[in-house]
């Protein structure tokens, strides 16, 4: 049993983790590295085929770069949209994006389209994270936008993407922690009960 709490856990199990995915993207093959996320795996396609509206992020470092997707997902004919942080209070929406539309700087480095284009109800929420495990638990950065986005879309199809190196034995879960319903890597498809 740790003699921490279980925030400071989690802030030294997202230290570490970092460092791992640092480590991996670092060790990846260029080439490996350009192909990865660039297509929709059919298991995943199967799960968002009535799906109108698809969340992305724009990954930022070393983070799995899920913006890679979106191509793939305007060929099938689903609406993309990006997270716009609003606050440093856990604040975030999302807004319908076209790759030809130009990003506007937000907080924490993050770009976003402009607010003016449409705040949008996504049905799948495809999020960043730092670790996950195989009960489809995730762990973020720390700062609770998504946990509150998901929250906010109960009924949205909650997809992590991860290198595969961010992989955990387990990731602690506290009550406000809403479990994936799947999590791509570069390597599988992960699915959990729900999905």
């Amino acid at each position: 049993m740790s003699d921490q709490s279980p925030a400071a856990d989690k802030v030294s199990l997202r230290a570490t983790a970092r460092q791992r995915r640092r480590d991996f993207v670092a060790a990846l093959d260029p080439l490996a590295h350009r192909l990865a996320f660039k297509v929709v795996p059919s298991p995943l396609a199967r799960h968002i085929a009535d799906a109108h509206i698809v969340a992305l992020y724009m990954g930022l470092d070393d983070e799995a770069p899920a913006q890679r997707l979106a191509p793939q997902l305007k060929a099938m004919g689903k609406a993309i949209a990006l997270p716009r942080v609003i606050d440093r209070l856990g604040s975030m929406e999302f807004i319908e994006w076209n790759a030809d539309d130009v990003l506007v700087p937000g907080l924490y480095r993050t770009h976003h389209p402009d607010p003016t284009g449409g705040v949008v109800s996504p049905d799948v929420i495809v999020t960043p994270l730092v670790a996950f495990d195989r009960s489809m638990n995730r762990l973020g950065q720390g700062g609770g936008y998504y946990d509150r986005a998901l929250a906010r879309f109960p009924e949205a199809l909650r997809i992590g993407v991860a290198w595969s190196a961010q992989e955990l034995d387990a990731v602690p879960a506290d009550p406000w922690d809403l479990p994936l319903d799947m999590v791509l890597t570069e390597v599988e498809v992960i699915e959990g009960t729900k999905a």
